[in-house]
């Protein structure tokens, strides 16, 4: 009897194991976003607007404009609450994955390069330690994974939508 992997990745050209860990993956980046992007609607009050004022590195500036400019502001606001949380939810149920995926691979560039680890760049301290590769980077290289191959056809809605 196959795997429920194994059946679910027929029609994407993937093997079992292979349709498996991209719906693992799949599944993965889009709760951390799904996730992300809850916490930031259910907070009332939450802004990007502190981050955006002490982001260090080359698009500093840029980014600290964002927070001088209201509507600039509210439109940062919207985008990460609920472009978050729709990219995770897409990706969670396996609609219109490709999009999803490019779409997280932007939110990704964009917080790499508003807290880049690179020499010279006194960047915000979190856990761990980071020259040039990040976790943003890595799950941006996730993403990008992610958009590059089928995996919506792993137990996902992209199903309906597959031509055989």
């Amino acid at each position: 009897m196959s795997n429920v992997a194994e059946v679910n990745s027929r029609g994407s050209g993937l093997t079992g194991l292979q349709g498996g860990l991209l719906l693992f993956l799949r599944l993965a980046v889009g709760w951390h976003f799904l996730y992300e992007g809850y916490v930031k609607i259910a907070s009332s009050g939450w802004t990007a607007a502190g981050y955006l004022t002490i982001v260090p590195g080359p698009f500093s500036g840029l980014f600290g404009a964002l927070v001088k400019n209201p509507a600039m502001i509210g439109f940062v606001d919207a985008s990460m609450k609920y472009g978050l949380t729709a990219v995770g939810l897409l990706l969670v149920l396996g609609l219109f994955t490709r999009l999803a995926s490019v779409g997280a691979a932007i939110f990704l560039a964009l917080f790499y390069l508003s807290n880049p680890p690179w020499l010279g760049v006194h960047f915000m301290a979190g856990e761990g330690s980071y020259l040039i590769v990040n976790k943003n980077l890595v799950e941006l290289a996730a993403a990008l994974v992610l958009a590059a191959f089928p995996s919506g056809l792993v137990l996902g809605f992209d199903m309906l939508f597959c031509r055989e």
